[in-house]
């Protein structure tokens, strides 16, 4: 929503364009009208829609067509004003006063704001003119120069975009009988950037609030990115909002909002829940005009969407807004960048996690989705949950990252893709929660929490992190990919059942896996990131790295050589060494140190034999032995072990004990001497 708004207003010298204005701000009619009135801002807290209005009077007279283009440039909306007492031709031409018709704008609703239509009132329909009213009749007078003259002059010609809203003001109504609303609606018919006419009299004070109030909202809440007046139905971008705002409301997904979910969108939208009566009225009028509107008692998605053209085409369309904005749609029908990604500080050596209302949200989340509660989310089911998105925003590669079970995403994979998301990217993490309405449907709370830096962790010896990164750092064809997989429980054995479509799957790998490990009966959330020897300085300093393992060729000593280079040996990061394709027969030792020695020289545990070949799934404790060395940094090698540093713990509470033993039998030693 804009956070001012600026009005223009334009006619032929002599209709009261200054009166009005003067009228509005004096609350009475002034004495003497000067040729032109000064810009004044009207505070928000005045104003209808509380936001501050600036008011613009234009002068032929005293303005060049240069200076009135300006003028027209730097407003939201222009009303061009016309003096309604010239009118007289017309009104005699077609055989007295028009009647009134539910065609025309009718004035501002001053009741609570709520999403249902007036029960009974009909959407427009085709505009005919009346008997006796004829084009003729439209071109003379003051809708002539509209036509010609004002009207290009603001949007220059129907093909300008985006064009300027304008409001027609017919002015001086004191000094005529009845309306000239039906002589406004060809006007309106032929220039969709027309919002409303609004007949109003300076002299006596009459409608013009209303007049103001209506321009406002031609800005704050803009028919065009709505509604095609001429196919007389939704624009695509609107109906595509509206049908993601049906589907986040429909809690039980089928397919229809029951009133408990009506009474909630209500209460969400409007601050208040619906009468029992009102519920049924909102269904009478959408059975009566949409077949399938309502089904089983529950509003579907074609009589809501019915419901809000309905709006728009009663001059309601600040309902409709007021239910976009709620769900993060701006004036171009795309979600706004602070509901998208809000502001969010991360210092340097700080990570991002999800806090516990953001896995509480996405958990509900898969649980609703989950609709044969197996467990496991199927393709289907992750479409369905993908469907609020304009893409899909995890690709074909996820097989790859998380673990899966029977071709279906379940609760761990899907918790441990959210957590490398917001790991990786936050601001893409919160993007995707904006698009599955976190914002909206929530209570007031971060989905995002920042951890502390790591600086104070290191400071501490041990970190308080849920979510640690592994970099897997070797030569070419080590087996770091086969690595990361075996972290996902596959074997060499086992890939080939766990391969997709080629279609389908990524042409390069993702270079990225997570899982669950427990850490001293912790559950913590182990990130391995394959990283090329070749792609690093020697000696480079990686602040977001919490364990490195260093992958080398156990048959290979090339693959050794490159994995000993002083890859992190800053003393900040714990290391551990791992030699790959331990069912190889060993090869010749490589020149210098060996795997062993290099360990005891810098002083790293010694080196873990793995092997991923085996049909069975691969052994789990070289992950754990990671996480463990990430949580503490500062164990040596040989504590690392979860039972030794249990027994270091235990032996340390026994000492603590048989010392507090000890001096209180000197203590009572000592009293017995004196």
């Amino acid at each position: 929503m804009k956070r001012d708004v600026r009005i223009l207003l334009l006619g032929e010298a002599q209709v009261g364009k200054t009166s009005l204005i003067l009228s509005l701000v004096g609350e009475e009619f002034p004495a003497e009208v000067p040729p032109r009135a000064e810009e004044i801002t009207i505070p928000a807290d005045v104003t209808p829609e509380k936001v501050p209005t600036h008011i613009v009077d234009s002068s032929e007279a005293e303005q060049t067509v240069e200076e009135l283009q300006d003028e027209i440039h730097k407003a939201n909306v222009v009303c061009v004003v016309y003096d309604v007492s010239q009118e007289a031709t017309i009104e005699k031409a077609s055989g007295g006063a028009p009647a009134s018709s539910d065609l025309g704008p009718s004035a501002p609703r001053c009741a609570r704001p709520t999403w249902l239509p007036a029960v009974g009132h009909h959407p427009r329909q085709p505009l005919r003119l009346r008997p006796g009213l004829t084009q003729f009749h439209l071109m003379a007078g003051p809708f002539f120069q509209i036509r010609t003259k004002w009207i290009p002059l603001v949007n220059g010609g129907t093909g300008r975009r985006p064009r300027v809203p304008i409001i027609l003001v017919g002015n001086k109504s004191d000094l005529r009988p009845g309306s000239s609303m039906e002589a406004v609606l060809p006007i309106m018919s032929q220039f969709p950037e027309i919002e409303t006419c609004v007949e109003c009299s300076a002299k006596h004070l009459r409608n013009i609030s209303e007049l103001f109030y209506y321009a406002q909202k031609a800005v704050l809440h803009p028919t065009a990115p709505l509604y095609d007046p001429e196919a007389k139905q939704l624009r695509p971008a609107c109906a595509r909002a509206l049908t993601r705002v049906f589907r986040l409301s429909d809690q039980d997904l089928d397919q229809g909002l029951s009133d408990e979910e009506l009474n909630a969108f209500q209460e969400s939208c409007f601050g208040h829940p619906l009468a029992p009566q009102a519920l049924e009225d909102v269904k009478t009028v959408v059975c009566r005009h949409v077949a399938g509107g309502v089904q089983n008692g529950r509003l579907t998605l074609d009589g809501f969407l019915f419901l809000n053209t309905l709006f728009i085409q009663r001059g309601r369309h600040e309902t409709t807004w007021a239910i976009l904005r709620r769900f993060g749609y701006g004036d171009s029908l795309e979600l706004t960048a602070d509901y998208r990604c809000p502001p969010l500080r991360v210092s340097p050596g700080c990570s991002t996690e999800l806090s516990h209302l953001g896995c509480q949200f996405v958990q509900r989340l898969f649980e609703k989705h989950d609709q044969d509660r197996d467990g496991v989310l199927s393709p289907a089911e992750l479409q369905a949950l993908f469907s609020v998105f304009p893409t899909a925003p995890w690709g074909p590669e996820l097989p790859l990252v998380v673990p899966t079970e029977c071709g279906g995403l379940p609760l761990r994979g899907y918790l441990c893709q959210w957590t490398l998301v917001t790991y990786l990217d936050v601001r893409r993490c919160l993007e995707h929660l904006a698009y599955l309405g976190y914002p909206t449907l929530c209570e007031p709370g971060s989905a995002v929490t920042v951890t502390r830096e790591k600086r104070l962790d290191q400071e501490k010896g041990q970190t308080q992190r849920s979510v640690l990164l592994c970099k897997v750092v070797g030569a070419r064809r080590v087996g770091k990919s086969a690595f990361l997989q075996a972290f996902l429980g596959r074997s060499l054995g086992s890939l080939h059942s766990h391969r997709q479509d080629p279609r389908e799957t990524p042409a390069e790998p993702p270079g990225f896996t997570i899982n669950t490990v427990q850490v001293q009966g912790q559950e913590k959330y182990l990130i391995l990131c394959e990283v090329d020897a070749d792609s690093l300085l020697a000696g480079e300093a990686d602040p977001a790295c919490d364990v490195a393992c260093l992958l080398f060729d156990g048959s290979d000593p090339c693959s050794f050589t490159a994995c000993a280079s002083r890859h992190y040996m800053d003393g900040q990061t714990p290391c551990l060494l791992v030699s790959c394709k331990a069912d190889l027969p060993e090869g010749a030792p490589p020149p210098g140190l060996s795997p062993a020695q290099f360990c005891l020289r810098h002083r790293l545990p010694a080196p873990t034999l793995f092997s991923c070949t085996v049909r069975s799934e691969p052994s789990s404790a070289v992950f754990a032995r990671l996480a463990t060395m990430a949580v503490f940094p500062h164990l040596a090698p040989r504590e690392l072990h979860v039972s030794s540093c249990w027994l270091r713990l235990a032996l340390g509470a026994v000492g603590a004990a048989l010392a507090a033993v000890l001096s209180f039998s000197l203590y009572r030693v000592l009293v017995k001497t004196r």
